[in-house]
């Protein structure tokens, strides 16, 4: 899996401003002009207040060599009293805090998965259009694997991979239920951590620790997680050189 998915795809960290431009740009062509959750801006890149202190990633098009699709982690800022990642205010009224309690997790540990999106042209499946990304019930066979459920995939997989670079240990995210039992697919059960909020339509909150989800990921996909894990590291390693 991991051979195949570098023939077509290759995930990027955005370390550069240049490339988080391109995320910007992805985003704006998913979130403000096909979904239209966001209003258009005239430059043409969707950037809200949280990117300053979030990690960027991209998924190239090998064959088109263009960015098809990105992801970010946002972390608690350290510029400002309130340090509340985004769900939290969001979730503010349901959020179960017995269960877990963001606030009292050290900040640097912590962050929320955002900003999911692939471009239209690779998630015209019946189903997806009004989604900003999606994976469907038989991308996981054993199979030969469409081009397709590689994007979804490999887009979670960095984000694991980008969190434990980066020595995150609990990732939350805002979630449709459906996206939420896809992610689970990968090994590790994704923990409900309080009641569904309206937020674009339904979204569930929950949390899942990086350690565990590496440690039970099924062997179907370690190859893949290997491949996308091996090419984070050497970007991180030719930004540091």
């Amino acid at each position: 899996m991991g051979t195949s998915f570098r023939q077509y795809f290759k995930i990027v960290p955005a370390l550069t401003e240049e490339l988080k431009r391109e995320a910007y740009r992805v985003r704006h062509s998913v979130y403000c002009e096909d979904l239209q959750f966001e209003s258009s801006r005239s430059d043409g890149f969707e950037i809200d207040e949280y990117d300053a202190h979030s990690l960027h990633l991209l998924i190239r098009s090998i064959n088109n060599d263009t960015f098809i699709g990105c992801t970010r982690i946002i972390r608690p800022s350290s510029n400002s009293n309130d340090r509340r990642l985004p769900f939290e205010k969001t979730c503010a009224q349901t959020l179960d805090r017995s269960i877990i309690d963001p606030s009292r997790l050290p900040a640097d540990k912590i962050g929320e998965v955002s900003r999911l999106a692939v471009i239209a042209a690779f998630r015209r499946r019946k189903g997806e259009k009004n989604h900003p990304i999606n994976i469907s019930e038989e991308d996981f066979s054993t199979g030969p694997m469409m081009r397709f459920p590689y994007i979804p995939l490999s887009l979670y997989i960095g984000t694991i991979e980008l969190a434990r670079i980066h020595d995150i240990r609990v990732l939350f995210m805002l979630t449709e239920e459906r996206l939420a039992s896809h992610f689970s697919r990968l090994g590790a059960q994704l923990e409900p951590i309080g009641a569904p909020v309206e937020h674009r339509g339904l979204r569930f909150p929950s949390m899942v620790e990086i350690n565990s989800i590496i440690s039970n990921m099924r062997p179907i996909f370690r190859p893949l997680y290997q491949a996308i894990a091996e090419d984070i590291k050497a970007e991180l390693e030719k930004k540091n050189h």
